[in-house]
């Protein structure tokens, strides 16, 4: 979860909106499904809110020196082999 809210405070920072699901799934390089299972995730946790029909509508709702950061995503796959 927090490489996912960090990779959307970074995204924001460097394009200036919000990303797209599609902009997570290229990224983390994992399905569709799993990464709007994930924004779902993180909005029942009250991490973020998104606009129901609006897109890239979405907002973090942590402190950005809360968030890790964010690592390379060779760094996170090879961390996942691992276990």
């Amino acid at each position: 979860q927090g490489q996912y809210l960090a990779f959307i405070w970074t995204y924001g920072l460097v394009n200036g909106r919000s990303p797209a699901e599609r902009d997570m799934q290229r990224f983390f390089g994992v399905t569709a499904p799993s990464v709007h299972q994930m924004v779902l995730t993180l909005e029942r946790a009250g991490l973020i809110r998104k606009q129901p029909g609006l897109a890239r509508s979405i907002e973090l709702l942590v402190e950005p020196d809360s968030l890790p950061r964010l690592q390379p995503i060779e760094t996170v796959k090879s961390s996942v082999q691992r276990y």
